[in-house]
């Protein structure tokens, strides 16, 4: 027989469905907030950097450029001045002129030379005459003697008066000889083809024998003066052709000699070059040498973005390792052993066909994923 439920029975009943409905949402809710808050605690995989890569290339040695600077200097420079002492009463030339071989520079007063060279032409016109009328004189008194009309001491005396005269004609001879060269030294001329460099003295200055009036460089065949280090010599050759790099542009120069002693304080010897005569150098420019030295050091070339610089001067690059599914960056230490421009030659434990990141490699870390570009 069946008995109908109570009102209190049938109460209770959905009270507890309700609660074990919430519990389960309850438990629901909180596995969801849990598992949302472990996959917020895990960090997000890094995309993998963007890189460009450069293979290294093994190779024996490199070629290492030398340059060694020095000056331009004209082959003869003078000091030039007159032999002989007076006052200057012309200057022909300004500084910076030009001048060929035998042109005037200056010349001095020449009123007393001029006035000596007419008191000895005098003398001398008078000296031939008196010389002249001594020659007759002794010649009638030989023909005197021959017949005994005189005695042997007054022809003597003729003949030793005639060429007493002729002695003193020869003196006054060599006298208008060394006026003459006295009158031609009194006009300074140049020596050579050259530039006035600098002027020294203006006109009614007073000068001594052997005072500067101007200095002058030659024109003609410059030379390019260059100290060497002693190391290095062995790569010149005199007669040779070097490459010498100028104001106007590279030339190419035979080398004259090289000096044979060091100077001390720099520790190199003189090279000297002769310049074509075509080029536009000046005294005292800087000039400089080229040279090329084959370095026997096994390494490679490798861009200078690709280097960092660590402590203590040590240097680095970032190669490129595959591991399973990507790709990351090691780190390889190096050694840097020439520079030249925007490249250097690196030895080290990197091989040949390995790739090493080109550039930007400060922002990358050893380890980190990257991912190469196409190149």
């Amino acid at each position: 027989m069946l008995h109908p439920l109570s009102s209190d029975t049938a109460s209770r009943h959905p009270t507890w469905l309700l609660i074990a409905l919430a519990c389960v949402l309850v438990a629901v809710l909180s596995a969801i907030l849990h598992l949302r808050a472990g996959f917020a605690d895990q960090p997000p995989t890094p995309e993998p950097l963007p890189v460009r890569g450069i293979d290294f290339v093994l190779e024996p040695g490199f070629v290492r450029s030398l340059r060694f600077t020095g000056v331009v200097r004209a082959r003869d420079q003078s000091e030039a001045g007159f032999e002989l002492p007076g006052m200057v009463r012309e200057l022909a030339v300004e500084e910076g002129d030009r001048l060929t071989e035998g042109a005037v520079i200056a010349r001095l007063d020449t009123s007393q030379l001029k006035a000596r060279r007419r008191v000895a032409a005098a003398d001398l016109t008078s000296v031939e005459a008196e010389l002249e009328l001594a020659r007759l004189r002794a010649e009638r008194q030989r023909k005197l003697r021959a017949s005994g009309a005189v005695s042997v001491q007054d022809y003597d005396a003729t003949r030793l008066a005639a060429q007493a005269l002729e002695g003193r004609l020869a003196s006054l001879a060599a006298q208008l000889q060394s006026i003459d060269i006295d009158l031609h030294k009194s006009v300074l001329h140049a020596p050579w083809n050259g530039v006035v460099a600098q002027r020294y003295l203006d006109t009614g200055a007073i000068v001594a024998a052997g005072t500067p009036v101007v200095r002058l460089l030659r024109t003609e065949q410059l030379e390019a003066r260059i100290g060497i280090p002693t190391q290095h010599l062995h790569a010149l050759q005199t007669g040779r052709e070097y490459r010498l790099l100028l104001r106007t542009g590279p030339v190419a120069a035979r080398l004259r000699a090289v000096h044979p002693d060091v100077e001390p304080l720099t520790r190199t010897a003189l090279a000297v070059f002769v310049l074509p005569d075509a080029n536009q150098s000046l005294d005292g420019e800087p000039v400089s040498l080229l040279l090329k030295e084959e370095i026997a050091s096994e390494g490679g070339w490798l861009p200078v973005s690709a280097l960092l610089e660590g402590e203590r001067g040590a240097w680095s690059v970032l190669r490129l390792q595959a591991r399973e599914a990507s790709t990351v960056a090691v780190r390889e230490m190096v050694e840097v052993l020439e520079i030249d421009g925007d490249r250097a030659f690196v030895r080290g434990s990197l091989q040949s066909g390995q790739t090493v990141i080109a550039d930007g490699i400060h922002r990358i870390a050893a380890g980190t994923p990257v991912r190469p570009l196409e190149r």
